[in-house]
């Protein structure tokens, strides 16, 4: 190694990765009386070292004289760690693997890895100063959430990669793959929407939960503030974070259609973006004549399962039909089954279409579709508020949402 300057670069960066993260753990136990600390700054510092030293010996030897190292430096440190139990009781293993990680941090800017090698440091670093974040994050977590964000994971890293990517069926309409990532797009949609709930809580404002409540279901919203206005009056309010939820629906579609088709969103975003200002509008006049502050309201499950497995069956259903219709109808065939799927969801319209639009639809009456479907399910949104706070709170929600109705109908009228 003498006269390789590269050599001494990558020594000096895997001392420095050993140094970061030694000044964690030193500063972590920086109370402790010396001598009774396992690793510090110098320890790391020196275990970076001599992962890096030992990772040139191995690139001039024979590569399994690192793979030795690494195991005889893992003895060393599981028996000072098993000593050091013998003493203060403290089993936790963090400090054994973060030597660990460093040696091989170490090895890996002998191999050149220079920027990779720093990076891990960064993060391993990080990662070990957030123990008591990650802890008291774990302490609030509600098992409800940790099974939410796990079936999250098996559907979007486990089932998705292994679905075929290909058509079937009449038409060739039902593609696997594509209807599976679609419905992980919308559980990690409504999974984003109930954890900025859950991070601002359900009694920060209506107006809020009606905005990040949107994200994950604005008809739940809709309803969860429709029973809450039956116990605790102030309808403006309430009525306002409803059409809060509805106008979070539109920019929730162009997010689909962005995930799906983006080359569709000049074409979606005029109609929709429109109707979002006015029910944005219409709820601040609802709020500003309220005339007080109301609890907010937590939504429930952010994602079960049976859930994602249901609408999947209905995204295959609707994008099914949607070809059939549009097969014997024609274009009024696609207006006709987004106005009665507007009934009950957008979501499974919406994709559905900027799906068919990037497969040969007309990109108007993919757009058309979209906004009819929006136009319907907004004007049910009225009848939710009636049906679960009564008359006075579905009156306030329909007034506001006129405007935002009639402008999606006048954009139907007005384009052909």
């Amino acid at each position: 190694m003498e006269g390789d300057p590269a050599a001494l670069v990558r020594l000096a960066v895997a001392l420095a990765a050993g140094l970061l993260i030694g000044i964690e753990r030193g500063w972590r136990a920086r109370e402790a009386r010396e001598g009774t600390r396992v690793a510090g700054v110098r320890t790391f510092g020196l275990v970076g070292l001599l992962g890096g030293l030992w990772g040139e010996l191995a690139g001039r030897l024979d590569p399994l004289f690192l793979a030795a190292g690494f195991l005889a430096f893992a003895a060393v440190a599981v028996a000072g760690h098993l000593a050091a139990v013998r003493l203060d009781r403290d089993v936790g293993i963090t400090t054994v693997v973060a030597a660990l990680v460093t040696f091989a941090l170490g090895a890996l800017a002998a191999h050149g890895e220079l920027v990779v090698a720093a990076a891990g440091a960064v993060v391993t670093a990080l990662l070990l100063s957030l123990k008591p974040a990650l802890h008291a994050w774990l302490r609030r977590l509600a098992p409800v959430e940790l099974r939410a964000a796990l079936q999250l994971a098996l559907i979007s890293i486990v089932v998705l990669p292994v679905l075929p990517d290909r058509g079937y069926g009449p038409w060739q309409a039902l593609n696997p793959y594509v209807l599976w990532w679609m419905v992980v797009l919308i559980a990690a949609l409504s999974f984003a929407g109930y954890a900025a709930m859950r991070i601002v809580g359900p009694g920060r404002g209506v107006l809020l939960t009606g905005l990040l409540g949107g994200l994950a279901s604005s008809t739940a919203v809709a309803l969860g503030l429709g029973r809450l206005a039956r116990d605790l009056g102030a309808p403006r309010l309430l009525a306002a974070g409803i059409v809060v939820a509805s106008a979070t629906m539109f920019p929730r579609m162009l997010v689909e259609v962005a995930a799906v088709n983006p080359g569709l969103v000049p074409a979606a975003a005029p109609p929709l973006g429109i109707m979002t200002a006015l029910a944005f509008l219409a709820a601040w006049v609802l709020a500003r004549r309220s005339g007080g502050p109301a609890p907010g309201v937590p939504l429930g499950n952010p994602l079960r399962l049976g859930q994602a497995l249901q609408f999947g069956l209905l995204l295959a259903a609707v994008t099914l039909a949607a070809h059939a219709f549009e097969a014997w109808l024609g274009d009024e065939g696609v207006y006709a089954l987004a106005a009665v799927a507007g009934l009950g969801d957008v979501d499974a319209v919406t994709l559905a279409l900027a799906r068919m639009a990037d497969e040969g639809l007309e990109a108007s009456v993919a757009v058309r579709g979209m906004v009819l479907a929006a136009v319907v399910n907004t004007a049910v949104k009225a009848g939710l508020a009636a049906a679960a706070g009564g008359r006075t709170l579905g009156f306030h929600v329909a007034v506001a949402l006129a405007p935002t109705v009639l402008a999606g109908a006048a954009f139907l009228l007005a384009v052909t």
